[in-house]
């Protein structure tokens, strides 16, 4: 074999070694890019869907409405369904098998009632406390200036039913001072006593001041020391009922969130 055939040969086969390097460096790229993109892919976070049906007190409809319309635009797909009431209305409700995702109650006795039937999953969070206060008639017309001035004879006093967290911690400030207090009517939740005062019903009721501050101009609130005495802890729990476990595990997690409690704290509640 010649010097020239020689060394033509040489160049012909590293040619072809180069080209097999550059086709096994592509291949070897290929597969990486693909390693990862599955890797991505798997450690995504599944796509919230779906209706997250949550059970709230009363008391919590302004704020939490807000934060369910947050949640929705978050995860476009998602409705989050309320239904606000008296906590213990609803905590018998979701025993007697009423289909929520979420239960929030504006006192840990209510909680209770869910807990103690095993209908909630782990142990319930307390994400804010709420404090009473009074709420009177635009301009306070009767100068209520304490929870003794509430036991005037002739002032139309309303109260929250006893067995609703906001009548319970009422009845507590009361005994703590030492007072009687007969009001003309007890209602189920609190939005109910604080109507009574907005429709010019009743002179006064004893409601929570994330109540007074949503009503705006039509009540003027009028705060007590005794009300120290009986604040009210918000828990919150996923129940063992959901059908959409995911995305009320995530509302939950709003609720909780630096941006959830500053829509609490900015509508009067007090931090957990």
């Amino acid at each position: 074999m010649t010097r020239s055939v020689r060394r033509t040969r040489m160049l012909q086969l590293a040619g072809a070694g180069a080209a097999a390097l550059m086709a096994l460096s592509a291949c070897s790229s290929s597969d990486d890019s693909s390693t990862t993109k599955a890797d991505k892919s798997g450690s995504a976070s599944p796509k919230l869907s779906g209706t997250v049906t949550v059970f709230a007190a009363a008391s919590l409809k302004e704020s939490f409405t807000t934060l369910g319309q947050e949640f929705e635009k978050q995860h476009p797909g998602t409705k989050v369904s309320f239904n606000f009431g008296g906590s213990d209305t609803l905590a018998a409700n979701i025993t007697g098998g009423a289909p929520a995702d979420v239960f929030a109650a504006a006192s840990p006795k209510t909680m209770k009632i869910v807990t103690d039937k095993s209908d909630a999953v782990g142990t319930p969070a307390t994400f804010v406390r709420n404090q009473l206060e009074i709420a009177t008639l635009p301009g306070n017309p009767d100068k209520v200036a304490s929870l003794k001035d509430l036991t005037k004879s002739g002032l139309k006093v309303v109260l929250c039913d006893k067995t609703v967290p906001c009548g319970a911690a009422a009845q507590k400030a009361l005994d703590a001072s030492k007072l009687k207090l007969t009001p003309v009517s007890y209602e189920q939740d609190v939005k109910g006593a604080l109507t009574k005062v907005e429709l010019k019903e009743a002179d006064a009721a004893v409601v929570y001041k994330t109540d007074v501050k949503a009503a705006g101009d039509k009540v003027e609130g009028v705060e007590f020391p005794e009300s120290a005495k009986a604040v009210n802890a918000y828990p919150i729990a996923l129940l063992k009922s959901a059908r959409n476990a995911e995305a009320a595990k995530a509302f939950i997690a709003l609720v909780q969130s630096a941006e959830g409690q500053k829509v609490l704290t900015e509508a009067g509640f007090l931090k957990p």
